[in-house]
């Protein structure tokens, strides 16, 4: 009998994290004292529906412990998702954990970030289309960027790649464009567009996002992901990619190789570099 994908160990072996529970949210609390960053952890909706609690996945519980072994606050609020209207309330709790993240006296409220994974992407366009000051950088795994055909009418708030269209740049500030060639070594960093200096003075500054892309990655998931990281890069969006070239869509519990674990590694590290700057 085969173990169930909520079942299966995280590819790495944090020191585990004292994990307060508080409602509908775990913190995984980091040792010392001082104010420290923050992430909210959002993970993938919809769930299957005979499946657990996520936030008691070994999955989700490895990257929070992930994160406190680094000194980051995370937290992780249970999500449910039944169908498109559901994503309302699904974005409200986000939104409403990165409240809870800021008001605890043991975080610095002005760095926080933001981890989205599978078809929690679709959350990611609030962010990116007006991102609060505290928002130090997003990141998103093996992640749903647009609704999938097939399904219900999905409000366009929910679909990413229109956050994207921004207005055309004034001045003298332009997009590097990106090589056709532009990848990168397994569990690499690679910066698309413009990187980290991308924003223009005229506009609000834009989060970087940190993505992570596998190359098994699903068929009907795999096409969302490249149409947002062509518009993100023509658009002189801040990206980062994370190649996973032999991963699979949930690589971090099913692929348990050295590639899955320098990749979700690499991913937390850059995440971390931009809650740390200046």
């Amino acid at each position: 009998m085969g173990t169930s994908f909520w079942e299966s160990p995280f590819v790495l072996d944090p020191r585990p994290a004292a994990v307060e529970r508080h409602g509908d949210v775990d913190l995984h609390v980091p040792t010392g004292d001082g104010r420290h960053p923050a992430v909210v952890i959002v993970h993938g909706v919809p769930g299957p529906p005979d499946a657990p609690d996520a936030r008691d996945w070994p999955l989700y519980r490895g990257y929070g412990a992930l994160l406190a072994e680094r000194g980051v606050l995370a937290a992780i609020p249970q999500l449910t998702v039944a169908g498109p209207d559901d994503l309302y309330a699904v974005a409200a709790r986000v939104a409403a954990a990165a409240e809870l993240l800021r008001a605890d006296p043991r975080v610095d409220a002005d760095r926080l970030g933001l981890w989205f994974f599978s078809g929690a992407g679709l959350l990611l366009g609030d962010w990116l289309r007006d991102p609060p000051r505290w928002l130090r950088g997003l990141a998103a795994t093996y992640p749903l960027l647009a609704p999938l055909p097939g399904w219900p009418p999905v409000d366009p708030r929910f679909r990413p790649i229109d956050a994207l269209d921004l207005p055309a740049p004034t001045g003298d500030a332009t997009a590097t464009p990106a090589r056709p060639d532009d990848t990168t070594t397994p569990g690499s960093v690679a910066s698309g567009g413009t990187g980290i200096d991308a924003a223009r003075p005229a506009e609000p500054a834009r989060p970087t996002l940190v993505l992570t892309r596998a190359g098994r990655e699903r068929p009907e998931v795999a096409p969302t992901i490249e149409a947002f990281t062509v518009v993100a890069r023509r658009r002189g969006i801040p990206l980062h990619v994370v190649d996973v070239p032999n991963g699979q869509h949930g690589f971090d519990a099913l692929d348990h190789t050295e590639e899955s674990r320098a990749a979700v590694r690499t991913a937390r590290d850059t995440l971390l570099d931009l809650l740390s700057a200046p």
